[in-house]
């Protein structure tokens, strides 16, 4: 007999550690492995909202808040911390979806200020924000970063339309 099978009027035998082996294999097909990481949601579990989750290898970005003030929240997810960010969250602005590179060092943010939309980019590292001009004008509502945080797509709405512009990043 071969070590996969031999079909015989109908009848299909198994080698036993092949058997074992194909059981294994599907008994994992059945559970997808996935596993939620307790602390560090219960964590998160105590600010009244998170959205908007964009991670970064070891870091998560969110938008979180309690009492109607949102703000962005970074965590490092190997110490389950959160990490300062100052300057980036200013108390008049509102913000609408965050993206984060592979080393939390830079952040890209579309947020709601005066009634207007702007698309900022802030690096940890100097704590400084800048201003990110979208030409040709249009309204920003999502993004996303690269990993290594050089190029950033943004979903911006224009006449009606929404289109993805592709920014590079100084």
């Amino acid at each position: 007999m071969s070590a996969v099978g031999l079909r015989s009027k109908g009848v299909f035998a198994v080698a036993p550690g092949f058997a074992l082996a194909l059981g294994l294999l599907l008994g994992g097909c059945l559970d997808n492995g996935a596993r939620p990481l307790m602390g560090l949601n219960q964590q998160l579990a105590h600010t009244a909202v998170n959205r908007d989750p964009a991670l970064g290898s070891d870091w998560l970005a969110v938008i979180g808040g309690r009492e109607g003030r949102e703000q962005v929240r970074l965590v490092r997810l190997s110490q389950g911390a959160p990490v300062p960010l100052p300057g980036l969250n200013r108390p008049d602005a509102r913000p609408v979806s965050v993206a984060v590179d592979q080393w939390g060092e830079r952040l890209a943010l579309i947020r709601e200020l005066e009634g207007r939309r702007e698309l900022v980019l802030y690096r940890r590292s100097l704590q400084s924000l800048q201003l990110i001009p979208i030409e040709p004008a249009g309204v920003p509502h999502r993004l996303a970063l690269s990993a290594d945080g050089r190029v950033l797509a943004v979903e911006v709405g224009r006449g009606g339309l929404s289109q993805v512009d592709l920014l590079e990043l100084p």
